[in-house]
């Protein structure tokens, strides 16, 4: 069954820990129209504690996912659980005709995401992947501009998300087993998503990465979020890569959660191109040529901008996303990051992962 435009839209939660409360529940209930209906999480305390806050009164509580899947009131299904969990419980959610949120990364290797991507193209349902960045102010204008041309030729993209000693210690985060990851691919994975993206470039030619683990026996660490424990510490703690695209085009790829440098950043990317180029230092500046002399331009965040989402009332990334997801449902249009893009995320960061284990690039067959 279709969402009409103006039904109320059903939605189960699975997994009811850090980025469920951080960010899509809160956004979620800010969203005219969504009902939270259902709950699940291995620990039944976390699901109750975010039914009582979040859900509406008769609101269900499991911590069996399949047991939510059998509730067919239920239209859509956010998967909010660790890495290695995604693949399964969505496919799982689409078959049971459910619509589905994954939380990023689409899965822990680009065989889980194409058993995603086939799943949601098997049934029929709509799926996307949480990489709100996409909705920052700063994100959108760059998007526009290249849109419009300013840029030329895009031929040298830089995705950067590095952080100063903030490894986050909480939940599986430094667990291997579970994420399948580090920094690449917890926060690696929303700049690349990003510079895909803006660039609007989808078809990698090959890669070569490398990875570090040299920082978990560093204790004391001075860590911003408490000291790690070096033996659950089975990730990486930096990781590099560089991507040439098939029309010749080049990525750099920085992700550290650990690194020792001054000017940390997150989640952005600079794009260079024939006629300009466009960075996310300090928020936007373009740079470029004329009348034969260079310039710089700054643009203004300050003073307000276009509404992206009538009604949203927030400028939050977390509950725009959530917006534009609900209003693609309601109106049967194409949500703004789609399973296809989200796999070739998956696809580059598991050849990045490759070759710094093997010591060889990586080619892509797409």
């Amino acid at each position: 069954m279709k969402i009409g435009a103006n039904d109320k839209v059903r939605v189960g939660i699975i997994g009811c820990g850090g980025i469920a409360n951080g960010k899509h529940l809160p956004a979620l209930k800010q969203v005219a129209d969504v009902e939270m209906v259902a709950f699940c999480d291995l620990i039944i305390e976390k699901a109750e504690k975010a039914a009582k806050t979040y859900g509406t009164p008769d609101a269900k509580v499991y911590t069996d996912y399949k047991e939510l899947l059998e509730d067919k009131t239920i239209d859509v299904v956010h998967v909010l659980t660790p890495n290695r969990s995604h693949s399964f419980i969505t496919v799982d959610a689409l078959e049971s005709g459910k619509h589905v949120m994954c939380e990023k990364p689409m899965a822990i290797n680009s065989e889980e995401a194409k058993k995603m991507l086939d799943a949601a193209k098997r049934t029929g349902k709509t799926l996307t992947i949480g990489y709100q960045n996409r909705q920052r102010a700063d994100s959108l204008f760059v998007k526009n501009e290249v849109a419009a041309g300013t840029l030329g030729d895009i031929y040298y993209a830089k995705a950067t998300a590095l952080r100063r000693r903030e490894v986050p210690t909480w939940g599986v985060f430094l667990n291997e087993y579970e994420q399948g990851g580090g920094p690449l691919i917890d926060i690696g994975t929303h700049a690349l998503d990003l510079t895909l993206w803006t660039m609007d470039n989808y078809k990698p030619k090959y890669c070569v990465g490398t990875t570090y683990k040299k920082l978990k026996n560093e204790v004391p660490s001075g860590n911003a979020w408490g000291e790690w424990d070096p033996e659950k510490f089975t990730v990486e703690d930096s990781a590099f890569g560089f991507i040439v695209m098939e029309n010749g085009a080049t990525i750099v790829l920085e992700s550290s959660w650990a690194l020792n440098i001054l000017d940390p950043r997150e989640a952005v990317t600079t794009l260079c191109g024939t006629k300009a180029g466009i960075d996310m230092n300090q928020g936007v500046r373009i740079n470029g040529i004329k009348q034969g002399r260079r310039y710089t331009q700054t643009i203004d965040f300050a003073s307000g901008g276009a509404a992206y989402y009538q009604g949203a009332g927030s400028t939050d990334p977390g509950v725009l996303e959530a917006y534009q997801w609900i209003n693609a449902l309601k109106n049967n249009t194409t949500p703004c990051v789609t399973p296809e893009q989200a796999y070739t995320v998956s696809l580059i960061l598991e050849g990045i992962y490759k070759s710094a284990e093997s010591g060889k690039p990586t080619y892509f067959d797409l």
